[in-house]
């Protein structure tokens, strides 16, 4: 059983892969600033450093944990906001990271898991849908940022063998979405269907995402821990859904009676995108079991009890 670092977390996602990794026996040792994470989120089984990544106090966590694994999901994921504030985004996500892996080196990590991103590394599509082989060409600061962390893992591993799997998320939703932060648009058009209140669509409602569900995500990330293999994998369901098309099966489950109203379109966001994970099954064993029925019908459940 390995020793896990898991920057983030206590937030969305990172708090289900830190679920997970318990669960199949590791330990886990989680970092997290709380600036967008939630304390609530944290399993208490793991241990808890209230730690940024830029901060130096990050050399003293490595120093006392000893992790095995870092798992890397702490990030600015906002992509308005990369677009405001470009040098924050990149100070966050870059030197970050760049701290992060500096800490791993010097401490003698085997492997980095990284969550990187698909739709936003690859830009608006040449063709569909998009396999690591497709250009790299981000329409966002955010989209830049995660991609030239990408190329700092391979770096480090061929300079000092630190052994890096990048997984390319596609849209991912479910539990513990938050949706007064940055969050995908499932979070929070559930949160304002099931208020009564009115839920707007941006732009024409025909974009085309590729949403998967949270807990097929972790399960990707122990996929990548127990299989050790170094590249880069799309984690999606090779389908691509409208945004018209989701709000009207999120409308039907919640029982949200309000047509749809539209507003502009959003600055550096893609218009088309999904990801094939054709490697992720052949070298990681992985596959989506969540069909998009049953992961809304999950995630929307989840908002009633909450």
């Amino acid at each position: 059983m390995a020793k896990i670092l898991v920057t983030g977390g206590a937030g969305f996602i990172g708090s289900h892969v830190v679920d997970i990794y318990l669960e199949a026996g590791h330990s886990v040792v989680v970092v997290d600033n709380l600036a967008t994470g939630k304390r609530e989120n944290v399993n208490p089984a793991a241990a808890f450093y209230e730690v940024d990544i830029r901060n130096e106090k990050l050399g003293e966590v490595f120093e006392r944990e000893r992790p095995d694994v870092v798992n890397h999901h702490a990030a600015q994921a906002s992509v308005p906001l990369s677009v405001a504030r470009p040098g924050y985004d990149a100070e966050v996500n870059i030197l970050g990271s760049l701290n992060l892996l500096e800490q791993a080196r010097q401490h003698g990590v085997q492997r980095v898991i990284y969550a990187s991103t698909g739709g936003a590394v690859y830009g608006e599509p040449q063709y569909l849908p998009c396999d690591e082989d497709h250009p790299a060409r981000p329409l966002s600061p955010y989209g830049a940022s995660k991609h030239t962390v990408e190329h700092y893992l391979q770096l480090y591993g061929q300079l000092y063998g630190l052994g890096y799997t990048i997984l390319r998320y596609a849209n991912v939703y479910g539990p513990r979405q938050d949706p007064y932060g940055e969050a995908g648009v499932i979070s929070i058009f559930t949160e304002r269907m099931l208020a009564g209140e009115p839920a707007t669509v941006h732009g024409d409602g025909l974009q085309e995402r590729d949403f998967v569900y949270v807990g097929d995500c972790a399960r990707a990330n122990l996929a990548a821990l127990e299989q050790g293999k170094d590249g880069i994998f799309n984690i999606g369901t090779g389908a691509g859904t409208t945004i018209n098309d989701l709000f009207d099966r999120l409308a039907a489950i919640t029982g949200y009676p309000h047509p749809r109203q539209h507003g502009p379109a959003r600055l550096g966001d893609v218009y088309r995108s999904y990801l094939s994970a054709g490697l992720a099954a052949r070298e990681l064993g992985w596959q989506p079991r969540f069909t998009l029925e049953d992961g809304l019908r999950e995630t929307v459940d989840s908002f009633r009890r909450s």
